[in-house]
């Protein structure tokens, strides 16, 4: 058994342990506008649900170099953002806009990812994604010693792509989705194995 006490290692250290322990995390896509009215699509796997009621994601967002990065401070100034999930088939294009480009510079066209318009908020959704989540700003909260900027958005509305298959009863079949999940460093997985358990009740 192997023991690890986290006070004894560096931010980078604990930064490693965390993104190769915490396995497979989901990606979120995020679209956003700067006041330079400069779009902004950048990457986040520290990123999942919180409560369904309403519907609230959340995205943790670290600082570069001792300033906000574009899509914390763009969602801190304008309270809105898109959450575009990322397929296999964006992968790469996902990976270009991971880079760390000035706030000038856009990621849709670095990547060549298409938008539209979304219904109720300005930033645009990226046409490539198989589901799309409209979020109003509900918290903000700084956190950490990075800081990092925890984000809690509330969904507000729901895209799906004309491929992504639902039932009736909202239930998103997996399958039709072929997300990618984060690993440890530059490593990703797929969704292609997938096996089913029933909870088991309790007489």
């Amino acid at each position: 058994m192997i023991h690890i006490d986290p006070s004894q290692l560096t931010a980078r250290e604990r930064y490693r342990l965390m993104i190769s322990s915490i396995i497979p995390r989901p990606i979120a896509l995020v679209t956003s506008i700067g006041n330079n009215g400069v779009i902004n699509a950048a990457p986040f796997s520290f990123f999942n649900g919180v409560t369904s009621s309403p519907p609230i994601i959340s995205i943790s967002v670290g600082y570069r170099k001792g300033n906000a990065k574009d899509t914390a401070r763009n969602i801190r100034e304008r309270g809105e953002f898109v959450v575009n999930i990322v397929s296999e088939s964006i992968a790469e294009k996902m990976n270009i806009a991971s880079a760390e480009y000035p706030p000038e510079v856009s990621e849709i066209s670095k990547a060549n990812l298409q938008i539209i318009p979304s219904e109720l908020v300005s930033p645009p959704r990226l046409a490539e994604s198989p589901v799309h989540m409209e979020c109003k700003l509900y918290k903000l909260i700084e956190i950490g010693e990075g800081p990092n900027d925890l984000i809690l958005g509330e969904v507000i509305r729901w895209h799906l792509n004309p491929d992504v298959k639902i039932d009736d009863r909202y239930h998103i079949d997996p399958e039709s989705l072929k997300v990618i999940g984060r690993l440890g460093g530059p490593q990703y997985c797929t969704t292609n194995n997938i096996f089913e358990m029933v909870r088991p009740k309790v007489e």
